[in-house]
């Protein structure tokens, strides 16, 4: 080994810069590991949408005799917006 492979301490002491290393760890990223996690993200925003609607349909009675501050509206609206932000998330892993 040549005297100028062998790194010096002070080189070794400096802390690696964070945007190298972010963009080391972009490239892990295999196309197989996207599909699955998005596939896996947008299967839970369609199942959370399909099954909270018809939770929210299946005691939409008790809802209403209940009075309470959160009616039917306002319960679809966290369904929806809560599949929305899983369906995001599920193409952002997708695509990015």
């Amino acid at each position: 080994m040549a005297k100028d492979d062998i790194p010096r301490l002070s080189h070794l002491d400096r802390p690696e810069k964070l945007e190298d290393l972010l963009k080391q760890d972009r490239d892990d990223d295999c196309l197989s590991c996207r599909i699955v996690g998005g596939g896996a993200f947008l299967g839970l925003a369609g199942y959370s949408y399909l099954s909270g609607q018809q939770q929210l349909q299946a005691q939409k009675a008790a809802i209403l005799a209940s009075k309470s501050r959160f009616g039917i509206r306002s319960r679809s609206a966290a369904i929806t917006g809560l599949s929305l932000g899983l369906a995001y998330l599920g193409l952002y892993r997708l695509f990015k």
